[in-house]
């Protein structure tokens, strides 16, 4: 997973569970591209503190991630879907007897899906 997309879903799925000050800066950083001087100034501490906040803060999302998997099971529940998807698109063409074979292997994505939530 590309870095930045890592940080956003591991932020937005953990986000809540930072301080409002470590959430404010890491949003700063990350999703207002502002610089560690530009922060620093902003919220009266050195960019090191900044830089040290930051690396916390991911730390801290990874270390959730790490124990509640949540990402893991969006991104396995994301591709479960598009597969029902897929499948479903298929059977619309297909002769009503082979649809069945699309429509029990629906099921059994389904039966994953309700499994892992």
């Amino acid at each position: 997973m590309e870095k930045i997309v890592e940080q956003g879903l591991l932020y937005d799925f953990y986000g809540e569970l930072l301080t409002e000050h470590q959430r404010n800066v890491y949003e700063d950083a990350v999703y207002n591209d502002m610089s560690l001087g530009e922060i620093a100034e902003q919220y009266g501490i050195s960019r090191q503190g900044v830089h040290d906040l930051i690396r916390r803060c991911n730390k801290l999302l990874a270390g959730y991630e790490e124990k509640l998997q949540l990402v893991q099971k969006f991104m396995e529940a994301k591709t479960r879907m598009a597969q029902i998807n897929a499948l479903a698109d298929e059977g619309k063409k297909l002769p009503e007897d082979a649809c069945r074979e699309c429509l029990d292997r629906i099921k059994e994505l389904t039966a994953e899906l309700m499994e892992n939530l």
